[in-house]
């Protein structure tokens, strides 16, 4: 899983040279933001995926938290960049994380902490492994998200994620893949570490980002998507029972990319099986990496030799074409 270099406060380090304190703020308090960034191997060699939009969260989500990054966004850009170089990857998975260190105790520390950055590279692979080709087998978590004016669902913060780890357990303990949390009003919000999204009618339904949600980069990613695709899409609040009625469901996210759902608390979603609409975006989404769909939106950014460069796909790369044209889709 390591590699051989990461990069720590400013430069390119020996994975095992950059080493915190137990001190640390952000080991007592959460007190961190971070990203997961995805590089993916394309016929013009590694790129990024909308790597300028996970930078700007990042910043986003450190002025939610009063944390001087310390670098620009275009610094953070570069040593992601150069550290996909260093480590010779064709493919990765990327996380910085910015956090309050080693510098006294307290919630909020008298004469502050010092703040560090690091970006990691690593290989990884489907998140939730073969459910991307299969589909998943989730169940309703019995915990909420917290409510939207207790912590900041938008910023990718580190404390967040205490939430997800209640749910995720919860879920493998039963022997599901993953767990879908409702929200402080008891309507559908997110999966542990993914957004959601259903299909009724031909119709594709997410709930909305005010449902104490991250808005995920993917997200949005699939939005757009559809909507070159001719889909019709809302976002409005949505029942839980709405799991147990929707034609096709799927997950969400860097990591998990987008993961069908063939199941919801045992109940088969569907044809129990990745749905037609769920198949055509996953076939656009990866269609992105390997030439088969136009990147018109420039979301890729090629690792390159020393520069920042979008990509040009090759010729074979098509636009999408709208959804109704190359399937049926029940009224």
């Amino acid at each position: 899983m390591n590699t051989p270099f990461l990069w720590h406060n400013g430069r390119l380090k020996p994975w095992a040279d950059a080493t915190t304190h137990v001190s640390t703020h952000a080991l007592h308090y959460g007190s961190s933001v971070f990203e997961g960034e995805r590089v993916y191997a394309t016929p013009r060699g590694p790129a990024f995926f909308r790597l300028a939009d996970h930078t700007a969260r990042l910043f986003e989500s450190a002025r939610v938290y009063d944390i001087d990054i310390g670098y620009s966004a275009d610094e953070i850009n570069a040593a992601c960049l150069a550290l996909i170089r260093a480590n010779e990857m064709p493919s990765a998975y990327v996380r910085p994380i910015v956090f309050r260190g080693a510098g006294g105790l307290g919630v909020l520390p008298k004469d502050g902490a010092p703040v560090d950055v690091a970006i990691m590279a690593l290989t990884w692979g489907a998140y939730l492994g073969d459910a991307r080709e299969k589909g998943a087998d989730v169940c309703v978590s019995s915990w909420q998200r917290p409510a939207p004016n207790t912590l900041p669902s938008w910023a990718k913060a580190g404390g967040n994620y205490l939430s997800s780890q209640l749910i995720a357990a919860e879920a493998r303990r039963g022997g599901y893949d993953e767990g879908i949390a409702l929200g402080h009003n008891g309507l559908l919000s997110e999966g542990a570490g993914e957004n959601l999204f259903l299909v009724r009618k031909g119709k594709l339904l997410t709930p909305p980002t005010s449902a104490g949600i991250l808005a995920g980069i993917t997200r949005d990613s699939v939005i757009t998507l559809a909507a070159q695709m001719g889909l019709t899409l809302e976002e409005r609040d949505l029942p839980r029972e709405a799991l147990y009625t929707a034609d096709e469901i799927f997950m969400t996210g860097t990591a998990a990319e987008i993961t069908p759902v063939r199941s919801v608390d045992r109940k088969t979603v569907g044809a129990g099986k990745p749905g037609p609409i769920t198949r055509a975006l996953q076939d656009a989404f990866f269609g992105l990496f390997d030439g088969r769909t136009e990147d018109r939106w420039g979301w890729l950014e090629l690792v390159g030799a020393d520069s920042h460069e979008h990509s040009a796909l090759p010729a074979a790369a098509r636009p999408l074409e709208p959804l109704h044209q190359t399937m049926e889709i029940s009224a």
